[in-house]
């Protein structure tokens, strides 16, 4: 059983290293592209935690082997999407990004999502078109492929949403 819990400033050495697992996890997939130089930095994780997004997920023995930002409302990258639309338009969403896990876990993903999904039963997510493990994830927890939206810096990402039916 996976606890999720908010995530305490004093935790953030260990995310960073979670982040570089699930870096590892990506390169030996061949997605080579996502999550590069030093993304997410230390400063994009501090402030998830300072603003209240930053959840870790716990194992039985209260280790923490995920993480993600939850961010309810609206995102300005989902605001125009491309080659698709999105499921539902007009009621309020919640973003998950910055999923990571450490390399021994399982659940990790399907705990998040079903975590987030109960706080807000309309989901968006996206992801690098290389990263074909979250791809699968993501469809096999009821999400649908919707388009293509661009990140602030102009990188493309494949946009998904799950809202209740």
């Amino acid at each position: 059983m996976i606890e999720i819990r908010k995530t305490q400033l004093e935790e953030i050495d260990i995310l960073m290293e979670i982040f570089e697992q699930a870096k590892r996890i990506m390169r030996k997939d061949g997605n080579m592209k996502q999550w590069t130089g030093n993304y997410p930095s230390i400063e994009i994780v501090t402030k998830d935690i300072q603003n209240g997004n930053s959840y870790v997920c716990l194992n039985e023995a209260r280790e923490i082997i995920g993480t993600f930002a939850f961010i309810p409302g609206n995102d300005p990258t989902y605001a125009q999407i491309y080659e698709g639309e999105w499921l539902e338009d007009t009621l309020p969403y919640g973003v998950i990004h910055r999923l990571a896990s450490t390399e021994g876990s399982k659940g990790v993903a399907t705990a998040c999502l079903q975590w987030c999904y109960e706080q807000i039963p309309n989901l968006r997510a996206d992801t690098h078109r290389d990263n074909n493990i979250l791809q699968y994830i993501l469809k096999k927890h009821g999400f649908h492929y919707c388009g293509i939206i661009f990140l602030a810096n102009g990188d493309e990402r494949l946009a998904f949403q799950k809202i209740e039916q």
